[in-house]
């Protein structure tokens, strides 16, 4: 039996370790193709398993980024009017569902034209005893972490006094990848 070398220790794998890895790398998409890539359904499977499961694999969803906070020194920055918004958008007046689509755009656009920080203003919502005011302001964050936009947006918090407040939002948003 042919043995295949394996790191620098000199053991080659056994038939049982070269089908668990086969196995497992199968399911394996590259983030840097080096060459032409083999869709892992025309693979060609090992023999059957001795005591393995076979696993079947599963369409690859695009893995959503993590959202970051605004580091101390930006946020002190932008709060004392030393660090520039490249653009804002007030949501006052509209409905969820305008608010929602003129959110989606805006940050679209302000991406693509290199914006880096903007402001987004909600509003506090009516003071009172009704719990259910302040729709957007409770409604953007909200937006915000979906999958959807986190393509776009890298992290965002309540904006300082200077700028609204409980009433706004200041949004970092990711760079362009050309």
């Amino acid at each position: 039996m042919s043995r295949e070398k394996s790191g620098r220790s000199g053991r080659g794998l056994s038939r049982n370790e070269r089908e668990l890895w086969a196995g497992f790398t199968r399911a394996i998409t590259p983030l840097r193709p080096s060459g032409p890539v083999t869709p892992p359904d025309e693979v060609p499977s090992p023999a059957a398993p001795d005591t393995l499961s076979r696993v079947e694999p599963r369409p690859r969803e695009k893995p959503v980024p993590p959202l970051t906070g605004l580091d101390r020194r930006l946020r002190q920055r932008l709060a004392r009017g030393r660090a520039g918004i490249d653009a804002r958008i007030d949501l006052h007046g509209l409905t969820q569902a305008e608010a929602h689509h003129a959110l989606m755009r805006f940050l679209r656009v302000a991406r693509a034209e290199g914006a880096r920080i903007v402001l987004v203003i909600t509003g506090k919502g009516m003071r009172g005893a009704d719990p259910d005011r302040g729709v957007l302001r409770r409604q953007v964050p909200l937006w915000l972490r979906s999958p959807k936009l986190r393509e776009a947006v890298l992290g965002f918090e309540p904006a300082g006094p200077a700028h609204g407040g409980e009433g706004a939002f200041y949004v970092r948003l990711r760079r362009v990848r050309e």
